[in-house]
C-alpha cells in the first residue's frame, strides 16, 4: 500500500509516536493534517556522570537535519529519565558523559521494553563512559554482546556514505573510532559510538575549535543515524 513515500512520511510511519495528532491517509500517501513536531531527546542517568555534556550538540545535529534530510524535528531536545514512561515519546535517545551511570533494575527493563519495542539508543562516550556502560548494557541485554558493526551496515550508508565506518573527531588514546552496537532479532537497537567524539564533533565550533571539515564529518554521521533510526526500525 505505501510504495511511495517522502523521507518525512517514511519517518512517521515507521515510528507513530504519541506526538502525532492526526494522520490522514489519501490515494495511498500518507498526509499529515495536524501534529505536534517530532522530537529526539537526551536520556538523563544516576550514578553521578554529566549526562547533560555536549550541550549544543543535539540542536545543531537538528539544525542540519532540518536541513539536509528534510525532517521536520523541533530544534532542542527534550530530556528524558530512564525510567520515564515518557521514553517511549522518541525514536531516537542520546546518550553521553564522561563518568559513571548506575541503571537500577526497574530502569534497564524499561529501556529494554523501549529498545525492543522499536526504539534506538545512541551512546556516545565522551572518554570515560566506556567501563561504566558496558556494565550497565550489560543489565538491559543479558544475552547479548557489544559487537563491531560491520562497515556494509545501512547506518554508514544513508543519505551520507562511511565506507570506512566511523570517523575519528578527537584523538585520546591513539586508537581508532569504533561503531558498536547491540542488535535484538537482527536490529539494530544500540549504537555506540566509542574512541570518536562524535557528539563534540557537533557542537558549535568555538567550543573545541575543530575543522570544518570534522564537524561536517560529525554532523552527516550523526544524519545518519537519525535516518536510520526513523526508517530502518
Amino acid at each position: 500500500m505505501f510504495q511511495i513515500l517522502t523521507f518525512l512520511e517514511k519517518l512517521i510511519v515507521s515510528f507513530t509516536m504519541r506526538r502525532l495528532a492526526c494522520i490522514t491517509i489519501t490515494c495511498c500517501f500518507v498526509t499529515i493534517a495536524t501534529f505536534a513536531q517530532l522530537k529526539i531527546a537526551k536520556l538523563k542517568y544516576n550514578g553521578g556522570g554529566d549526562w547533560y555534556a555536549n550541550k549544543t550538540a543535539l540542536p545543531n545535529l537538528i539544525s542540519f537535519c532540518n536541513k539536509e534530510l528534510g525532517t521536520h524535528l523541533e530544534a532542542e531536545e527534550d530530556v528524558v529519565e530512564v525510567n520515564s514512561p515518557a521514553l517511549f515519546d522518541y525514536a531516537y535517545i542520546y546518550m553521553t558523559g564522561h563518568g559513571n551511570v548506575v541503571f537500577s533494575m526497574d530502569e534497564a527493563a524499561n529501556l529494554r521494553k523501549y529498545l525492543i519495542g522499536g526504539g534506538f539508543l545512541h551512546v556516545d562516550d565522551n572518554y570515560g563512559l566506556d567501563k561504566f556502560i558496558r556494565l550497565e548494557l550489560k543489565k538491559v541485554f543479558p544475552e547479548a554482546e557489544l559487537v563491531d558493526i560491520p562497515f556494509t551496515h545501512p547506518v554508514y550508508h544513508q543519505k551520507f556514505k562511511f565506507p570506512g565506518g566511523l570517523p575519528k573527531i578527537h584523538e585520546h588514546d591513539s586508537k581508532p573510532a569504533q561503531g558498536l552496537g547491540i542488535f535484538y532479532q537482527g536490529r539494530l537497537v544500540v549504537f555506540y559510538s566509542y574512541e570518536c567524539d562524535l557528539g563534540n564533533g557537533w557542537e558549535d565550533q568555538r567550543i573545541h575549535n575543530d575543522p570544518e571539515e570534522k564537524r561536517q564529518q560529525a554532523l552527516r554521521m550523526g544524519a545518519n543515524l537519525i535516518s536510520y533510526c526513523f526508517t530502518a526500525n
